[in-house]
């Protein structure tokens, strides 16, 4: 499989297309006034100690404080807080850490029967504190830090605050697993930890001795300039987009890199020559003296535009709809004007199964994160249900994005979910229909004329003037005058002239009396 990254920069955006064998399969955008935070490290100020919660506040320069949990400053035996989430694709799935004798840096509080350490044994106020965004702000929330600093690079993800090494539960090799951790306890520094990311499987041994030292100095900056800082202040804001697709992708086998950005194209060239020199030679500049966009070139502007589309036709002639809820995404199949060549369950297995493929690839590619539920077509042959199950879950092997399906019930329905990594792509690029308000529908012609001719009656019984006018959307204005017996009984019941007037600016329900 041919891969590919196309990457437009511009003053207000940065667009990365991730092509398969010259399809598009996943897109990533990041707009300037929306870099994320996730990953930004902070010297903050302790602000406000609530020990009813465990929580203190901290200032890190913001509007709103951020907020630091007591599990979330020590390193505690036997809690899931050795492990947090870091920005790392799979920094969340690692085995328990094997402890190592030497020293770390950090005092570690074994769990109580009252549980947490109190928060007011752990922070005072006024205290300086170097902090992490773990989560970004919410609505009325702040942004929840941590103290336990993480540091993801290409193969490995660096805790200098820990002591313990991680390896990622998809290496299943013993004997790797057990080379890796050797690799790392050669090269790094006494009483610091790492995780070793899955895309450290089978990676030479120089290239993980090229992460350590990369990320050893990245921390050694990131410490200096915090001691001469003073709170609130930031001290070390994550990479770009770019140079993040590139760390989390080069791994995967990318056979080329395509930027229309000067300034960009260096900036990759400089981290590739630290990261991975051998894949300079894959990055080129793209240069069209015809005026042709990098994106227009592999026509992915016409795809992004297709992609936000409800309905995705299937090659077979059937469809699925994906419909996006509060709480979760539904989707439905349908054979649509498929209609099969043997006999209906085979049609129906058939639009299963390609269903079930192009799910995965939607999922992928929009980006839809949550709880989702798949609404097969109804089959009766279990045979029939397990393989649409293992279409489904085959295909969502190519997913770097952590998913966990069920079983195909007896209605035909799947559950399952997908980790949300930031916005859907719908949420990128839509906003809610001020028309419809999200509904997704609105009153028909039919019902807004009867409004109209109810609000003329109530509005007749309070005037003494002999002309009413109705202000209407074109359509409505089209059924008013269908509906031309109905105004002239209104008239005569009302002992008023009834005037219609077309208004072609307004919102299909709305209508004004006058």
């Amino acid at each position: 499989m041919t891969k590919e990254l196309i990457i437009n920069k511009d003053d207000f955006e940065t667009r990365i297309a991730l092509m398969e064998d010259g399809k598009l399969a996943e897109i990533f955008i990041e707009r300037d006034e929306n870099i994320p935070k996730h990953g930004n490290i902070y010297k903050g100020k302790v602000m406000q100690i609530l020990p009813g919660i465990q929580a203190s506040f901290i200032d890190i320069g913001w509007e709103k404080s951020a907020f630091l949990y007591a599990g979330d400053f020590f390193e505690i035996e036997g809690s899931d807080y050795d492990f947090f989430e870091s920005g790392a694709d799979d920094s969340e799935n690692t085995e328990n850490p094997e402890k190592e004798k030497h020293s770390p840096k950090r005092k570690k509080l074994k769990k109580n029967k009252k549980g947490l350490p109190s928060i007011d044994q752990l922070v005072k106020k006024n205290q300086e504190i170097l902090v992490q965004i773990a989560k970004e702000p919410v609505k009325t929330k702040g942004a929840r830090v941590t103290s336990h600093i993480s540091l993801p690079g290409r193969f490995l993800v660096y805790m200098p605050t820990s002591s313990s090494i991680g390896i990622s539960r998809k290496i299943k090799s013993d004997a790797e697993k057990k080379r890796l951790k050797n690799i790392v306890l050669k090269y790094r520094s006494e009483g610091t930890g790492f995780i070793i990311r899955t895309a450290a499987e089978n990676a030479a041994e120089i290239d993980i001795e090229r992460d350590i030292k990369f990320l050893t100095s990245l921390w050694n900056n990131i410490y200096n300039e915090q001691i001469k800082a003073k709170a609130p202040r930031l001290i070390f804001t994550d990479i770009g987009l770019s140079l993040r697709v590139l760390r989390d992708f080069l791994n995967k086998g990318i056979d080329k890199i395509i930027i229309d950005e000067k300034d960009e194209y260096k900036k990759i060239i400089e981290f590739l020559s630290i990261q991975s020199p051998e894949y300079i030679n894959i990055v080129e500049l793209y240069k069209d003296k015809s005026g042709v966009s990098l994106f227009d070139r592999f026509s992915l502007e016409k795809e992004i535009s297709k992609s936000l589309n409800k309905k995705v036709w299937l090659k077979s002639g059937g469809y699925i709809v994906i419909d996006h809820a509060e709480a979760l995404t539904a989707i439905d199949v349908n054979t649509g004007k498929f209609v099969g060549k043997r006999n209906f369950e085979d049609t129906i297995l058939k639009t299963n199964l390609e269903a079930a493929k192009e799910i995965a690839f939607q999922l992928r590619l929009k980006n839809i994160g949550g709880i989702i539920v798949i609404d097969f077509i109804d089959m009766n042959k279990e045979e029939h249900k397990e393989k649409v199950y293992r279409m489904l879950e085959e295909s969502l092997k190519n997913d770097r994005v952590k998913t966990t399906i069920n079983r195909i019930t007896e209605l035909g329905l799947v559950e399952m979910t997908r980790k949300r990594t930031g916005n859907s792509l719908a949420a990128l690029f839509l906003e809610q229909c001020h028309v419809c308000e999200g509904s997704g529908m609105i009153k028909s012609a039919q019902t807004i004329c009867f409004e109209v001719l109810r609000a003329v009656s109530l509005h007749g019984k309070k005037t003494r003037a002999k002309k009413i006018t109705a202000t209407v959307h074109p359509s409505v204005m089209n059924k008013l005058y269908e509906n031309e017996k109905m105004i002239k009984i209104l008239e005569e019941k009302i002992n008023k002239t009834i005037n219609i007037k077309m208004q072609d600016g307004f919102y299909p329900e709305y209508f004004e009396i006058s």
